[in-house]
């Protein structure tokens, strides 16, 4: 772990994982609070590094720390809720030179409440194949092998960072974008990074900002089957809904050839055209996205597409269908509230 004052959290970090791992590296920043303290209650290994406004050089510092060739990545406001040993070990075992990604439910706020955002994320690998890059949202990349390839752990993380509060506690968006500004000065020709400050921006409700930088990214040429790529391109579209270029929007449309059958995109284009009142396109699109495998968004490929076909089919007049849709949310806040207002 690489931390910087991080008191209000660390320590439920640190329960989380204690008794799991071997051992606990934590590289301090330059904390002014009790983050030191705090962490030498539960590992000795707790060192300096003085802060150069580079992520990756912190991670690698960290990285070379570790006493074992494997590494499980968790920063300090993050707190493990499931951790199958057994099986992680019986992954590693298999997968010595590949990365195993992590499930990550991040918590975020808005206007309607706590929600889920849910990715998969590369933290675990084994130091002797992989290294970081990148003074900010670094990544990790090979040295010595051809290609990367990877597994998905059986291991759930819970992160908390971007909640309203902590954003304001730690200016933590103000923070990144500058870091993103400054690598820009040297790496302008990279799609990632104009992705990520569009994130930033996104996350600060600038969307029109937000819109700009992404459109930037998606004018590189793409490997749309990168990891980001398929958030990058909902994003934007989200950022365009958001602004009010709701024509503009519809433009994602011609991205389906790459993501067709994802639950995330085609409840998109369901959002995309219903706000340009095209219902029964909004209505397929919706129906799409109901499948078995979970979205990235907590719900978007359950209640959440059946609570907008019910939005439609109210707003037409077609109440005992809307009802149906509606009873389709389980226990969805709002569905209850329009079944409510129904009955």
């Amino acid at each position: 772990m690489i931390v910087r004052n991080e008191e209000d959290n660390i320590e439920n970090c640190l329960k989380s994982a204690q008794g799991k791992v071997d051992e606990i590296i934590i590289v301090d920043t330059g904390s002014s609070d009790r983050t030191k303290e705090i962490a030498l209650k539960y590992t000795n290994k707790v060192y300096d590094f003085q802060w150069r406004d580079d992520f990756s050089k912190a991670r690698n510092y960290s990285i070379s720390k570790a006493s074992n060739d494997w590494v499980l990545v968790l920063d300090g406001d993050e707190v493990i809720e499931s951790f199958n040993k057994e099986k992680i070990m019986e992954q590693i075992d298999a997968n010595n030179d590949k990365i195993g990604k992590i499930k990550i439910i991040n918590v975020f706020e808005d206007d309607k409440g706590e929600k889920k955002y849910i990715e998969r994320i590369s933290r675990l690998f084994n130091k002797t194949y992989y290294y970081y890059e990148g003074i900010i949202h670094e990544q990790l990349v090979p040295k010595g092998i051809n290609k990367m390839c990877s597994w998905d752990v059986d291991l759930i993380i819970k992160h908390i960072g971007y909640t309203k509060e902590v954003i304001r506690k730690t200016n933590k968006l103000h923070r990144n974008i500058s870091l993103l500004k400054k690598t820009l000065e040297t790496n302008e020709n990279d799609p990632y990074i104009y992705y990520q400050l569009g994130k930033s921006y996104y996350m600060k409700k600038n969307f029109f900002k937000a819109s700009e930088y992404f459109e930037i990214a998606l004018s590189f040429h793409l490997d749309f089957k990168l990891e980001y790529a398929e958030d990058l391109v909902e994003t934007y579209g989200y950022s365009m809904v958001n602004s009010g270029q709701l024509n503009k929007a519809l433009a994602i449309k011609k991205y389906e050839k790459y993501y067709s059958n994802s639950s995330d995109f085609n409840f998109f284009m369901g959002i995309a055209s219903m706000n340009n009142t095209l219902f029964q396109e909004a209505i397929n699109y919706f129906n799409k996205a109901v499948v078995d495998k979970q979205g990235s968004i907590e719900g978007v490929n359950s209640f959440l597409p059946n609570y907008n076909i019910g939005v439609i089919y109210e707003c037409l007049g077609y109440t005992s269908k809307a009802l149906d849709y509606y009873l389709r949310c389980g226990d969805y806040v709002q569905a209850l509230k329009r079944i409510k207002h129904i009955s």
